[in-house]
């Protein structure tokens, strides 16, 4: 007999998860396993699905070694039904517990799903807080209760002087400000960023070298590569991962964190968010290091201060929000957003060169970061005017980190401001020429940023002027976007048509500013999506 099953999914891979509280090995047991529906129900890329099962089997290795049981079910293993709910019922059926345990899991979906697997089987079911973060979710609800707008940057104020991040004797900001975000919006000069530290790398080991094997047989149909994966997949390299990026790329990163350049993937990041959200990674351990690395001497102030703000600010937020507006939250298009995802989304093959350059390495790595993903794929998508829950699902799908609780409101509200500025206080809308600024895309394109109608016009000038006319009415009553509508009114009748009749040119090619072959793998992503 167990007495207790607890219940580890693929995002909760720390042994001192709540979870764990009490646990008794000669008693309990561990529940684990890995299911074609986590990959399928978005379509997955390989590097995303690689990631997971990577981490998942490491960790049940690493509590074997510890003594512990742990009922663990692989993706070939004959009877495998496929899903969380239909394994659950195999094992509880095979080792009859008393009670099933899990940590509070991070999508809506699978909460939901495990509480009503729970009751299918009889059993009562332990929901614990999630001490990986911060901010329990309890907390943020105070945070929000009773406030006309949510805003993170009171949030992160909140709980940097509760945690004692970055806070002088008398308990007030070092440096005399809260934020240094307008130091941290740097672009390369037109020569480039240099010659850049690679960030170390984890070469796959015998255990993962088999999880990439089984990925690229099992789901051969999927997009993306596997060839140059080397991401961390243990606690130890998640924290070799850390004291790489605080030794070699922090202090640059508060400068460049804006910046993109072609073919350098890294730059200046980190690369941590996978680990962190994996659990791998303790956010308090990253932001114990990089505060220290800046009392140290070794970083400045502003590089050290936009980096903790991603995490306890940002992290922290977006998580809040979207278990205080789930599920709901996710069927919200406050800009009437209708169009497709393009095709070229899945495959990387456009004439832009920006989305050409962010789809690839997303291909290839698993990877952009968030200027990538908020001002080239996500501008795009927004401006285009795609449905909502089709970019959601593509953001969900293609990113090692992606989990939902951060995934959504980053791309749903964030970058396509369809709650109608629940997280922005305005959509993030941009010509080409912002692109240009921040990067050296532009050069290698051959679309002008400056132009907004004719075929060498770029296609986000000109969608972004489609989109404050289509929009103008809502964006007026928008004290942030002020300007950009009065920018509207300059244009004569004529200006507009030409913008409008591009605009709906460059739609009915799919997405795309001239009419592309089909691609020889178009069929598969869309089946994918349906």
């Amino acid at each position: 007999m167990t007495r207790n099953l607890v219940l580890v999914l693929g995002d909760q891979l720390n042994a001192d998860a709540a979870a764990f509280d009490g646990f008794d090995a000669k008693t309990d047991a561990v529940w684990m396993a890995e299911v074609a529906q986590e990959s399928e129900h978005v379509p997955s890329t390989k590097p995303r699905i690689a990631i997971f099962l990577a981490a998942m089997r490491h960790f049940r290795d690493a509590l074997r070694a510890r003594g512990v049981t742990v009922f663990y079910t692989e993706l070939g293993e004959k009877g495998n039904t496929q899903t969380l709910a239909g394994e659950l019922a195999r094992c509880v059926k095979k080792v009859k517990p008393e009670r099933l345990i899990v940590t509070e899991p991070g999508e809506h979906r699978v909460w939901t799903e495990i509480e009503a697997a729970a009751e299918t089987l009889g059993l009562p079911l332990d929901i614990r807080k999630d001490r990986h973060f911060l901010c329990s979710l309890d907390e943020f609800r105070r945070h929000a209760a009773g406030r006309k707008q949510l805003r993170m940057e009171f949030f992160y104020r909140e709980v940097r002087r509760k945690h004692r991040v970055l806070l002088d004797a008398a308990g007030e900001p070092e440096g005399g400000q809260w934020n240094f975000d307008h130091d941290n919006r740097g672009s390369f000069s037109k020569t480039g960023p240099g010659k850049l530290r690679e960030p170390v790398a984890f070469k796959p080991d015998a255990v993962t070298r088999g999880v990439l094997a089984l990925v690229n047989e099992r789901f051969a149909k999927h997009y993306g590569e596997l060839a140059e994966f080397d991401w961390p997949v243990t606690s130890e390299e998640a924290q070799r991962a850390l004291a790489d990026f605080i030794e070699h790329r922090l202090a640059e990163f508060g400068t460049y964190q804006d910046a993109m350049w072609t073919e350098e993937p890294w730059l200046y990041h980190s690369r941590l968010s996978a680990a962190m959200n994996l659990k791998l990674l303790d956010p308090r351990d990253v932001i114990r290091a990089a505060e220290k690395a800046w009392r140290d001497g070794k970083v400045s102030l502003a590089s050290a201060e936009g980096f903790i703000r991603q995490i306890l600010g940002w992290r922290e937020y977006v998580r809040g929000i979207y278990w205080l507006k789930m599920p709901r939250y996710a069927e919200t298009n406050a800009l009437g957003a209708e169009e497709p995802l393009p095709e070229f989304y899945w495959t990387g093959k456009t004439e832009m060169a920006c989305l050409r350059d962010a789809i690839g390495q997303t291909l290839r790595h698993g990877y952009a970061h968030h200027i990538q993903r908020l001002m080239v794929t996500g501008l795009y998508s927004l401006l285009l005017g795609v449905r909502p829950k089709e970019i959601c699902g593509w953001y969900l799908g293609v990113y090692v980190d992606a989990v939902e609780w951060v995934e959504l409101p980053n791309t749903h509200g964030m970058s396509q401001y369809a709650d109608g500025g629940l997280m922005a206080s305005k959509p993030y809308a941009a010509t080409g020429k912002y692109i240009d600024r921040m990067s050296n895309y532009c050069k290698g394109c051959r679309f002008d940023p400056a132009q907004r109608v004719g075929d060498e016009a770029c296609p986000f000038t000109t969608l972004y002027w489609d989109f404050l006319v289509r929009h103008e009415k809502l964006l007026a009553a928008n004290q942030r976007m002020a300007l950009q509508v009065k920018n509207v009114a300059r244009l004569t009748p004529t200006d507009i048509a030409a913008i409008q009749a591009r605009a709906k040119e460059i739609r009915g090619n799919g997405g795309a500013p001239t009419p592309t072959a089909d691609d020889e793998n178009g069929q598969t992503s869309l089946s994918l999506i349906k």
